[in-house]
Parts: structure tokens; C-alpha cells; sequence
């Protein structure tokens, strides 16, 4: 079949099922993800895994949009605030994931260190995707929503970090040490730190060409190509699409003074982009996976969520937040996709011996929380009361200028 005519297709089922998971009060991406399920191979086989490579350009770009929106949250002055107690907030989430999987793995299921070690790095990093739109959906504000987005950005690279480290351990544990733990671990740190030089050096570009540009059509195009190229940059230079997209947002927010006009223009064009990426994310889940975990994969489920749920309730406390996020952070917490996926690639390369296992495991784990993970950020931000935040934080800001106009007047 022709490809337009394939993608157009995919693009209505999507719309479709995100239209009917508002009729069940859902968010809009539990019905991409659905949709999408139906077109894979799990019951009509419409999308097939050759489409998904023909697609692939479809996800990078939503992720790289979805990262670059994320960055905006990263006001300097505010982070000086908040920058301490989100630090030690997605410490305490990271470490709980890891720690719980890791037990589980290593104690109750008696599987070799390696293997426990490296499946638990895995576990810390969160899909962004997901949290953000339903963020965006339910126009939601408010202390619990101005947590979410910093931490799921910075268990991104902690989760990397903790990968690199957990590879070292477990080549070492295996006697498969041909280079230093020095050596090994300078793979992330090189990864992450080129990812932040690029993404500065590209924000400070896009901001002078944004400073120039006062059409609007023009603006969107420039910021599109400024993503575009800081993904395919990343993606020659061995640095990570996500996290060059994210700095280059941060760089952009804290340097430009009406950057948001920049992120308006994205944001226009990035809606279809969404709808085909999930239900495309939703096409590439396989149930009959669901036949090859075990008891393992359930445990891997429950350990993962527990410890991330644990450790950002822990972390909270520690920092003193409000008490909606100490409740309900670890419910926006949950979505596990892209990076996790992309880790896989470098088990297979560097632990073969376990990368059947692993990869069997974290592709349950995302076709799981993929699902529920929308529903479990909605849950949260209704129960913190941050559901049409923004919506009553620009009225209260509307009727505060307006009290303000016939102050004056008097």
C-alpha cells in the first residue's frame, strides 16, 4: 500500500480513538495507544514492522518536539529556587526504582548479579511523552504539575548515568573487563555532557534567529529545522536526541524574553505529530509478549512502580513539598518508553548473554505502562486539583489587571 495513503490512515484511527477515550473521560493518549494496538500485529497486522522503520522519523521527531517542549520548564530563577529539591527528589525516585528491582531481582528471583543490576538501571528512567500531554490536554498548573516536568527530564540523565555504571558492574561481575571502570563509565559522561554543549551552543543560535524573525511562519520553520538539526547532530555524534533537544529548549527560555511565541509556533504544528507518534508507539506493541514474562515481568511491573512511587514520596518529605506532591508525583512517574528501548540496543551489544531477558521484560513493561501510565498521570493531577490550572491561573490573572485598570480609573 502506498505510504501517504498507510500514514493518513493511521492518523484517522489514532484521532479516532483519542476521541473516544474522552467519551470514557480518558486521556487522548490512552486512545492513540489503543488504536494503534489494533493496527499491530497483535490483531489486524496493518502496521507492520517494516512500516515501523519506514516511520521511524515520525517518532524521532515527536520525541525531539516533546523534549524540546520540556526544556522551557527550566526557568534559571526559578530552578535556583526549586533546583536543590528537585535534584534530591528524582535522586530518591531513581534510587527507589533501582533499589526494589534490584532486590527483587537479585533476592527473590535468585538471577545473577548482571542481570539484576542492569535491568534495575533500566527502571529508572521515565517516558516524557506520555505526562506531557495529558499535562497539556487537562491545561494543568500547579505545584504537583511544576515538579513533574523538571524530574522526568532529569531521571532522563541520571538514568543514563546509572546504565553506564551498571554495565561496568555487571562486565566486571561477568570477568568481561577488557578496559578500566574508568573507561567504561566515559562513554555517559561524554554522551551527556557533548548533549548538553550542543544543545547550549544550538539554543544560543535558535534564540538570535528567533530575536530576528517577526513572521511567524518563518519562526516555526526555523525552530522546526534548529530541532531537526539538533537531533541529527546528536545522532552522528553518539549524543542523546533527548537530551540536546532539552538544553537547547533551556537555553532558549532563560536567553530569549518572548521565547514563548517560539514554543507557540512548535506547539501549532506538533499535534498530528503526537497522534501518529502513540498510535504508531501503540502498532509496535506485541501481547504475545505477555505469554513470554512470567512471574518476573509482573514483578519487574509492581517493583518498578512501588520504588518510583516510594522514593518520590521519600524524596518529598525529605525536601519538604507540598503535600500534593508528596501523594501523587509518583503517579506521573510511571510511563516507561524511548529511553529504555534505546538502552536495549546497547545490552545486546555488551551482554548478549542476557539481552533476551531483558529486552522480553522492558518491552512488557512498556507495552503496560504505555497503556496505564497516561491514566495513572491524569489520576494524579486531578487528585492534586491542578485539572484546568493554567485556565484559572490566567482568569485570576484577568481579573487582577482588570481590578487593577478601575483602581486607576477611580
Amino acid at each position: 500500500m502506498d505510504l501517504l495513503l498507510k500514514i493518513s490512515i493511521v492518523l484517522i484511527v489514532g484521532a479516532i480513538g483519542g476521541k473516544i477515550a474522552r467519551y470514557f473521560k480518558l486521556p487522548n493518549v490512552s486512545g492513540y495507544l489503543v488504536a494503534g494496538l489494533l493496527l499491530g500485529p497483535s490483531f489486524t497486522k496493518y502496521v507492520s514492522p517494516a512500516d515501523m522503520d519506514s516511520f521511524s522519523v515520525i517518532s524521532e521527531l515527536a520525541l525531539a518536539i516533546i523534549a524540546f517542549s520540556i526544556g522551557s520548564e527550566f526557568i534559571i530563577k526559578d530552578m535556583l529556587k526549586l533546583g536543590k529539591s528537585i535534584l534530591i527528589i528524582t535522586l530518591a525516585e531513581v534510587i527507589g526504582a533501582i533499589f526494589l528491582v534490584f532486590s527483587i531481582m537479585y533476592f527473590g528471583f535468585n538471577q545473577p548479579f548482571a542481570f539484576s543490576i542492569v535491568l534495575a538501571s533500566m527502571s529508572a528512567a521515565t517516558a516524557p511523552a506520555a505526562t506531557l500531554l495529558v499535562i497539556q490536554q487537562y491545561k494543568a498548573k500547579g505545584p504537583l504539575t511544576k515538579t513533574i516536568l523538571p524530574v522526568v527530564a532529569l531521571d532522563d540523565v541520571l538514568g543514563i548515568m546509572a546504565f553506564g555504571i551498571a554495565i561496568s558492574l555487571a562486565r566486571l561481575s561477568l570477568g568481561n573487563h577488557d578496559y578500566s571502570l574508568l573507561e567504561m563509565l566515559r562513554g555517559p559522561v561524554v554522551e551527556i555532557a557533548g548533549s548538553i554543549l550542543l544543545g547550549l551552543a544550538l539554543g544560543i543560535i535558535l534564540s538570535f534567529v528567533a530575536k530576528k524573525s517577526s513572521n511567524r511562519d518563518e519562526l516555526q520553520a526555523m525552530s522546526l529545522a534548529s530541532i531537526g538539526i539538533a537531533t541529527g547532530l546528536s545522532n552522528v555524534l553518539g549524543f542523546s536526541p533527548l537530551l540536546t533537544n532539552i538544553m537547547m529548549g533551556t537555553a532558549l527560555v532563560n536567553m530569549l524574553q518572548r521565547s514563548k511565541r517560539v514554543f507557540d509556533s512548535v506547539s501549532d504544528f506538533s499535534s498530528p505529530v503526537y497522534v501518529l507518534f502513540f498510535t504508531l508507539a501503540g502498532a509496535s506493541l506485541d501481547l504475545s509478549i505477555l505469554a513470554q514474562v512470567g512471574i518476573m515481568g509482573v514483578a519487574y511491573i509492581f517493583a518498578r512502580g512501588f520504588g518510583k512511587a516510594a522514593g518520590a514520596s521519600l524524596g518529598a518529605r525529605i525536601v519538604k513539598a507540598e503535600e500534593t506532591v508528596r501523594r501523587y508525583l509518583g503517579l506521573a512517574l510511571l510511563p516507561q518508553g524511548g529511553v529504555s528501548i534505546g538502552l536495549i540496543v546497547l545490552v545486546r551489544q555488551q551482554l548478549p548473554e542476557f539481552a533476551a531477558a531483558i529486552s522480553t521484560i522492558i518491552m512488557f513493561s512498556v507495552l503496560i505502562y504505555e497503556v496505564s501510565g497516561p491514566i495513572f498521570a491524569k489520576i494524579a493531577i486531578e487528585k492534586a486539583g491542578e485539572i484546568d490550572g493554567a485556565l484559572r491561573r490566567d482568569r485570576k490573572k484577568e481579573k487582577h489587571e482588570k481590578r487593577e485598570i478601575q483602581m486607576e480609573r477611580r
